[in-house]
Parts: structure tokens; sequence; C-alpha cells
């Protein structure tokens, strides 16, 4: 019954392009960058990624909601995504672990969500034709008037998204007298990677993205993180000068994802908006260093210049990505300081990439 009741909705992209849908419950409209995840799992945990802020989420996988959702299973406190696109929606769960169905939890982040939309078409389109700006409503009739609205939301490239998702307060995470203090820049930090440095016996104190090399230095961290996050790289000019004042006085570094792109603007290597970007738990990585394969999980829309890297004579690509040799990972020759295009946090997995942390941590140890 509730199936059949739900109104009709459809996906407007900004080359005109139309798809059609249903709506999961709450109705309106909502605009971002359409995208897509491969991932056969982790919903929840992509739906409150930080780095995910702003754009539409398309699902590849057939069935979203089948496992329902479970409170610890977040990366951020609220929802990030600007809205849902799935081919079939599971209104009920059958994990005993889960404690609510995704419906419910769509209802209290407020999000818009439609589904029945042939996604096979859509992720083919996208492929083809690249990420870009579109609408999904339920406002069907008013095909005009949101194509007005839709052409005066901004590219994402050049978009700084930082600001609207990174933490307005330093805060602390993990046990104070853990052995080693990490200064975290939140660009849009996610909760795994906190639990992961937690886990190495590192105290953590995360700063807003806007912070000063000072304010992190206060804390006399024996290293250094930047973390992940939305939008363009560009823009970030502060982060870019806390990175370069890092590296500069040669103190231990990681950076993941955004913090990646900026550890490479700081050292003058450029960064571009890819056709339609890496999203999945299923991404190969081979790492320069030890020749071994890696399974990563991925999600950025934009990538360094593998050409400027290359002739670098300070930076060494420690990763390549193997569907289309983009750079995964880079460290710089002589100095403390390194960073991946991948999430090696990954939940609900895949878990290839952890050492990644503990070679942070044997760093710190070294300095």
């Amino acid at each position: 019954m509730k199936y059949q009741k739900r109104k009709k909705a459809l996906i407007l992209l900004a080359d005109g392009t139309i798809f059609h849908g249903k709506s999961i419950g709450k109705e309106g409209t909502a605009f971002g960058e359409v995208c897509f995840n491969t991932g056969t799992t982790g919903y929840q945990e992509i739906f409150t990624d930080p780095s995910y802020y702003g754009q539409l989420m398309v699902t590849t996988n057939a069935h979203i909601g089948n496992y329902g959702t479970k409170a610890e299973e977040i990366e951020s406190d609220t929802i990030k995504i600007a809205g849902l696109i799935c081919k079939n929606f599971s209104f009920e769960y059958s994990r005993p672990a889960g404690d609510k169905t995704l419906e419910e939890f769509l209802n209290d982040h407020n999000l818009l969500a439609i589904s029945d939309v042939d996604t096979r078409a859509l992720v083919s389109h996208i492929r083809d034709h690249g990420a870009m700006n579109a609408v999904i409503s339920t406002d069907v009739d008013n095909i005009e008037g949101l194509k007005k609205q839709l052409a005066e939301v901004p590219s994402m490239e050049g978009l700084e998204l930082a600001s609207q998702v990174s933490t307005k307060e330093p805060y602390y995470y993990g046990d104070e007298n853990a052995s080693y203090r990490i200064a975290a820049l939140d660009i849009g930090i996610k909760k795994n990677i906190l639990r992961n440095l937690a886990k190495r016996d590192a105290y953590i104190k995360v700063f807003p993205y806007n912070s000063k090399f000072e304010d992190l230095e206060a804390f006399k961290p024996h290293g250094y993180f930047l973390s992940n996050g939305p939008g363009d790289p560009e823009p970030l000019v502060e982060a870019q000068a806390v990175a370069k004042e890092i590296i500069k006085r040669d103190l231990p570094l990681f950076g993941i994802c955004l913090g990646h792109q900026v550890i490479a603007l700081a050292n003058g290597i450029s960064t571009y908006k890819m056709h339609n970007g890496h999203r999945g738990i299923n991404h190969p990585v081979q790492n320069l260093v030890t020749t071994k394969g890696e399974i990563t999980s991925q999600n950025h829309g934009f990538a360094i210049n593998r050409e400027e890297t290359e002739n670098h004579p300070d930076v060494e690509i420690t990763h390549v990505h193997l569907n289309d040799h983009t750079v995964a990972g880079i460290k710089l020759k002589n100095k403390n300081c390194f960073s991946v295009q991948y999430h090696p946090e990954a939940s609900p997995g895949p878990n290839d990439s952890t050492y990644l942390f503990d070679e942070f941590i044997n760093n710190i140890k070294n300095n």
C-alpha cells in the first residue's frame, strides 16, 4: 500500500536530460552535483560522509535499505548528501543488529530521496557525460521553473565547501593519556579516521578548517593530519598555508583525500576536476613501493596532476590507481610527509590500506 501511494518524482540534469521515479517519503526539491557510488554495502556511511556534502548520490546497488541503519555506523553527526537516488528502496530491514529502517533515518535528517529510477541508464549517462549539477523534485509539473533554478546552482569546480562541514570549535578525541598527540585539521573529517588514530594510542585535537599553524602547534602535537572533505581543494588557501608550514618544519604529516590534494597544492602541484571521479569500495590501487595491490574505498571528484607530480624534484609517487593511472599516493623525498587519494579508514571496508595509519605512527615515533 505504501509503495502505491508514493508521489511521482524526477531527476533533471543540467544538460536537460530527465529521469523519472517516485518519492520515498518527504516531498520537495533538492539540488546538487549528481554522482554515483558503486558500493554494495555502507550506504549509511556514504550518506553521512562529509566529503559528499552538496552531492546527489546515485547508488548503483539495486537494493538500498535492506539492512536498515545502526546508530554507530555514521561518519558524522548528520546526513551530508543533498539527496538520494536509487532503484529499489527497502522500507523494511532484516538485520538483527539494525535499530531503524532507512526510511526512518532519512526522515530524521529531513532528506529528500527518490527510488524506482532506472539507475543503470542514469549512471551510464553520467559516465559518458560526466558529473554535473542536477535537481531531484516531486514538483514534476514545473520543469521550466526547475531548469531556471538549476541554472543558478554553482559548479563544484571552484567551490569551497570545507567551511560548511568543519567543526566550529576545536574538540578532543581519544584518551588524553595516550602516547601520541595528533593535531587534525578538519576539512570534512570522518569519525572512522579518528577511531583508527585513537586505536593506535593517539589523542587527537580536531581544529576548524581555517585554523592557523600556530593554533595547531599550541597543542604540542607529535604529528599533524589533514582530513578528507568536500569541494574543490584550490580555494583552501588557509589549509595550504598550514601544510606549507608543517612541511617547512619537517614535522610528521599525513593527508587523506582532500588533505592529499591540499598537500599537493602546497608543493606547487595543481589539481583538476575529474570527468566523474572515483566513488566506491573496490578501486584497485598499486603500492609502487611494495608492488602490492590494494582494494580501496574511494570518494573524490578531484585529482592531482600526474605529469607535474612526476616532474617535481621533491615528490615521489607511491600509489597509482590501476583503472586510470591517476596518482593515488605521494610522499615528499626529504620531508616527513605522505598522503593518499583514498580512504584507509574505510568502513565497512575494505581494510587493505589500514597499514597507512601504522606508517604515520611510525613516522611520529622516528621523528
